[in-house]
Formats: structure tokens, sequence, C-alpha cells
């Protein structure tokens, strides 16, 4: 099922996009996922913008839109879903790690990775407390051994 805003979002992605573009990013960036073409700046526009037809949208229903995104094999839909993300960090929870742990494996990409680590996953360790923080602590550096996370 598409979502109004996930419809919304791929909809104004795609229009965003020119082939030029989409096959410039293929080619620098590569990773086996299509490419709409559209500019970054595109895609924080439509973010901002469906945020704002959707002011409803609850934790669920955004960390939900951020998967119904990202299961396209599409980079600026992805890119789209961590931009979501960005915004969202200060709502995100300790059960959010199991999904983020699922967009990293399944990025590709440095080009996804690299925002969600640096932007939604460092911001969310930093910011939880106590028993939180520590479960957080102990996913996060399973992945770094399992070398999930870039290296910085």
């Amino acid at each position: 099922m598409t979502t109004s805003a996930a419809a919304f979002i791929d909809r104004t992605l795609r229009a965003e996009g020119s082939d030029e573009r989409a096959s410039a990013d293929a080619a620098r960036i590569a990773g086996g996922l299509r490419f709409y073409g559209a500019s970054v700046g595109a895609v924080r526009g439509t973010v901002r913008d469906a945020r704002r037809r959707h002011p409803e949208l609850t934790h669920d229903d955004v960390t939900a839109l951020a998967s119904e995104l990202w299961a396209e094999p599409v980079y600026e839909r992805r890119l789209a879903a961590v931009v979501l993300l960005q915004g969202q960090v200060s709502t995100l929870l300790v059960s959010d790690f199991t999904r983020l742990e699922q967009l990293l494996r399944s990025a590709g990409v440095g080009e996804l990775v690299d925002p969600l680590v640096a932007d939604v996953v460092r911001p969310l360790l930093e910011r939880l407390e106590g028993a939180d923080a520590a479960r957080a602590r102990r996913i996060v550096e399973r992945w770094a051994s399992e070398g999930l996370l870039p290296q910085s």
C-alpha cells in the first residue's frame, strides 16, 4: 500500500528529476540503484513539503514512511527517507535501531550510509540515556564489528 505522503514524495521527485542528472548520478554512485535525477536540494524540499502537507504524521507514521520510501531501490527515494529521519531524530527511540539497521544493511552505497550514520544514528545515540543508551551502544558496537559502519 502506498501512503499519500509516499505517493507525493515519489511523484515530486520524479518531476524534479532529469535524465542527464540520473545518468551522471548512476555513473558516480552505482550500487544497483535506480535514479530519478533529482538534486539533493529537491529531495530536501520535497520532504519538507510532504511534512507540511501531512502534519498529522506520528512517530510511527514517519518511521513507516521512511521504510516505505526505502522499499524501492531508487536513490532519491532512499535519500528522502534519510532526510525524513534526520528531521525527526529528536522523536526516534531506541527501538528504532532495528529499522535503522535494516536501512544500513540494504543501503549499498556510502552516499546513503554516511548521512544515515552521521545525521540519524549518532545524534540518536547521543540523545539516549540510561539503559536505552547502553542498549544502543551495544547495537552500534555490533554494527561496527560487522563492518556495517563507515570508517571515521
